[in-house]
């Protein structure tokens, strides 16, 4: 018995070292992305692309709202019940105070359709409503409940001469969802860019990584070469020191190099979501496509599609709502109309029956005498704060063309100088590895395959710099027109949303 005990805890105990390998293992997992996997990732589960999909939630159900403000509201309301017992002081006729109890309930019941008329600002409604008395101290004989109400009644509020929210709603609030739909997709586009400045930074503290380890081992390769050269008396002592302390340094340098390597991804991680301890590996997205960019094509482009353009329609019309609310508050004037019936009966059914006919009309206004330049204040505040939005928004508009002119020339400036910087990475590359063999042999010296060396890092690094400038234009140019020129389709198409 004791035996298989043993056995079992044994195999407890293999088991969750086993699978404490298979986790570990499991973290430690080295991820493989492309450029586009990786930006596709972070727009589906960072958070900030997480923060710009809440966004875009809240701002539809804002225009839900606006929308629903137009549609029919069925209401109901009432008091069931309003009870209460007390002593009330009644003045007698001879001037005297009684003080009486009251016990009384009171219950009142409505029912209302109303209908926002979004041409004219008013309302029109239809109501019915139902009231119930109780007086629980009624003389005997004497009928202790009561009813009342209004069968039916037609009513209208229609102020004149006055500010229509509504009307201007209908104009502005569509620019605004419109506009936030836009954002949205310019906000997924921007992730992009600022994913494609994480990726290369791990990018290129990766090259810069395999870069130090293998001048570390050519340092060290050297280094032994020099040694034994040194003790055939070929080389100087203070040439071989020369070269033992750039081993140091080199050891210096792969060592920096994998601190920065640590840092980056520690900073693509945690903007992607992704767990520490995985381990990158990022594959250079050298593989350039290859499509046209037309500046005039690419103004159209941003025009059409951008959420400025929109955004620049919806200030002038703010501005112009301003000032007409400004010139709606010069006098008021509203017009309340009622038709309908009530009744009042001592049973419920008896108020339907052959009820009176009740109707208001009433015009109220409010029209400043003496206002102390208040109405002409308003007005010319309005009206300056509306030529101040049009100045502004003609001079973004020019800003925003230059901008998009400038990206463009810059994105054909950067495609043509990373062919150069290709071209010289791969030149200098069989340099050095040239210099290298010659140097084995003893026909280079050690300072010129030092050169050689450093020119194959230099043009290595500005490569690399040239090819995150490329993709970073690329993005951000996809963001300024909201198109995507190698596939030569919208990002954002209006109908599809």
């Amino acid at each position: 018995m004791k035996i298989r005990n043993l056995l079992f805890i044994k195999t407890v105990i293999t088991l969750v070292l086993v699978c404490s390998l298979l986790d570990f293992a499991a973290a430690q997992e080295t991820k493989t992305f492309t450029l586009k996997e990786l930006v596709q990732q972070a727009k589906d589960g960072s958070p900030v692309a997480l923060r710009a999909k809440t966004r875009r939630e809240n701002r539809y159900w804002q225009y839900r709202l606006f929308r629903s403000n137009y549609n029919p509201q069925l209401r109901l309301t009432g008091t069931i019940p309003q009870y209460y017992q007390e002593f009330n002081n009644i003045t007698q006729p001879d001037g005297s105070i009684e003080f009486i109890e009251v016990k009384q309930n009171l219950m009142d019941l409505g029912l209302g359709l109303e209908q926002v008329i979004g041409a004219t600002g008013g309302t029109v409604s239809v109501n019915t409503s139902t009231n119930r008395f109780d007086n629980f101290l009624t003389n005997p004989g004497q009928p202790q409940t009561r009813y009342s109400g209004v069968p039916i009644s037609v009513a209208l509020n229609q102020p004149i001469f006055a500010f229509n929210p509504y009307k201007w709603d209908k104009k502005i609030e569509p620019l605004l969802y419109e506009e936030s739909k836009r954002e949205y997709v310019q906000e997924m586009e921007e992730v992009s860019i600022y994913v494609t400045q994480l990726y290369f930074d791990y990018l290129i503290a990766q090259v810069n990584s395999e870069i130090a380890a293998s001048n570390l081992k050519n340092t060290e390769d050297i280094f032994t070469i020099e040694k034994k050269r040194n003790e055939l008396g070929v080389t100087p002592e203070d040439d071989l020191l020369q070269v033992e302390l750039q081993v140091l340094n080199a050891q210096q340098a792969a060592a920096q190099a994998q601190v920065d390597l640590e840092s980056a991804a520690f900073a693509m991680n945690s903007f992607i979501g992704l767990n520490q301890s995985s381990n990158l590996n990022l594959v250079s997205p050298i593989d350039i496509p290859e499509f046209e960019v037309n500046v005039e094509r690419a103004i159209e482009l941003a025009f059409q599609n951008r959420s400025e353009a929109i955004g620049y329609e919806r200030q002038k019309t703010e501005a112009e709502s301003q000032v007409a609310q400004a010139r709606g508050q010069r006098f008021q004037v509203l017009l309340n109309a009622r038709y309908g019936y009530n009744n009042a009966a001592f049973n419920f059914p008896d108020i339907y029956q052959n009820p009176n006919t009740q109707a208001l009309v009433s015009l109220g206004l409010s029209v400043p005498i003496l206002d102390w330049g208040r109405n002409k204040a308003r007005m010319s505040m309005a009206m300056a704060n509306q030529e101040l939005v049009e100045s502004t928004v003609a001079q973004e508009l020019i800003n925003f063309e230059q901008e998009i002119f400038t990206m463009v020339k810059n994105f054909l400036m950067i495609k043509e100088r990373l062919n150069v910087t290709k071209i010289s990475d791969d030149v200098a590359q069989r340099r050095y590895e040239i210099a290298l063999k010659r140097y084995q042999t003893g026909n280079v010296t050690i300072t010129n395959l030092n050169i050689a060396q450093n020119e194959k890092d230099a043009n290595k690094r500005a490569f690399y710099t040239s090819l995150r400038d490329f993709w970073m234009a690329y993005y951000e140019l996809r963001s300024l027109t909201l198109y995507d020129f190698e596939k030569g389709e919208l990002l954002y198409v209006p109908e599809a949303n």
